[in-house]
């Protein structure tokens, strides 16, 4: 961002004139005090070690973020609870954003973001558009995102997601880290596809280790987390509902997510909502994503998981639930037996299910 140049003041003595001195002094102070916030905040702003690269060629300067902690075992079918990663999943009010890196302040927001449009279209002055994607969004919906900032026709949304599933990990869903990104407005779909795709390889890919993914590949991990996006809001819930599916995936039982089936009824759905409601003949669907009707994972992720959401998939709360809900005022209930899953559901809702 261009800056207007501060001319550089100074003081004269006037001893046969001191009132015109007085006066000059108070304009002085407040241009220096004020110039002096300005360099601050500058070298703030510069000096954040979270700013991303404003050019692919900076991109080894970017501090290494930590590998991601996992205590799950699927092998062993067992949840290893570690109070050191306790500790750092509960940080911050137990929301993750410690150990997921969303905390953070305004000014490594603005460093982020702004730092995410080449260096040369800042210089230019050219014209920059926020686009926000959001933790559960869907492609389409991302594609639809840019878009509509960029001015993009739908032949141009097409080939932007065509292109993202050129990139391994080979996947429909799950590439797109969300948040707040600022680029050119004149961006094209092969140069947003890249600012993505670079984005998940440093926020997702570079954080998972090998000898995890040949336990735990990353396709599984993303479709859990993606489920967990859309199946809850709070990060403690995420880790608790991760427990649920991991059990009933070791029991050999049907996930019944009522994500999956959104899923699969938006795919097959021209009514414009790309999240239906779910209605009990929805279980009946036809399709690899309905998880009441197959077992197992869906064939891949059902929405794009935030870095919370994927934390939570690897690192699940042990329980000894297998059942859960949500009442109408957004309370989770969870229970080890159905029988104790329909009395709840009877008190709360006056029905079973």
């Amino acid at each position: 961002m261009a800056q207007n140049p501060q001319r550089q003041l100074m003081p004269h003595a006037y001893p046969e004139r001191p009132m015109r001195r007085r006066k000059r002094r108070p304009q002085l102070h407040a241009v220096v005090s004020l110039s002096i916030a300005v360099l601050v905040g500058i070298g703030a702003l510069l000096s954040l070690p979270t700013v991303i690269a404003v050019d692919s060629r900076l991109a080894q300067a970017e501090p290494v973020k930590p590998l991601f902690p996992v205590t799950v075992d699927p092998v062993n079918e067992l949840i290893v609870e570690d109070p050191e990663v306790e500790a750092l999943l509960d940080d911050t009010h137990g929301t993750l954003a410690a150990a997921s890196g969303l905390a953070g302040s305004v000014l490594a927001w603005i460093a982020n973001a702004v730092a995410s449009v080449p260096a040369y279209e800042q210089l230019a002055g050219s014209d920059i558009a926020f686009v926000d994607i959001k933790a559960g969004y869907r492609e389409e919906e991302v594609a639809y995102a840019f878009g509509r900032q960029l001015g993009w026709t739908q032949k141009e949304q097409n080939a932007f997601l065509k292109q993202v599933h050129e990139v391994d990990p080979v996947l429909e869903e799950g590439q797109f880290v969300p948040g707040t990104y600022v680029i050119s407005s004149a961006a094209n779909p092969a140069y947003v596809q890249e600012l993505l795709s670079d984005r998940f390889a440093k926020e997702i890919k570079a954080r998972y280790s090998t000898t995890t993914d040949e336990v735990l590949p990353i396709e599984d991990v993303l479709t859990i987390a993606s489920m967990l996006e859309r199946e809850t809001r709070n990060p403690a819930e995420m880790r608790l509902i991760s427990g649920i599916i991991w059990n009933r995936l070791w029991a050999g039982m049907n996930l019944q997510i009522d994500a999956t089936l959104q899923y699969a009824k938006a795919t097959k759905s021209t009514s414009g909502s790309w999240w239906p409601k779910v209605v009990p003949n929805d279980k009946y669907i036809k399709s690899s994503y309905n998880t009441y009707k197959n077992k197992g994972l869906p064939p891949g992720p059902i929405a794009n998981p935030s870095t919370a959401a994927v934390l939570a998939a690897l690192n699940p709360k042990k329980t000894d639930c297998i059942f859960y809900f949500h009442d109408r005022r957004g309370g989770m209930h969870c229970t080890p037996t159905y029988k104790e899953h329909v009395r709840l559901l009877k008190k709360y809702y006056g029905q079973g299910k």
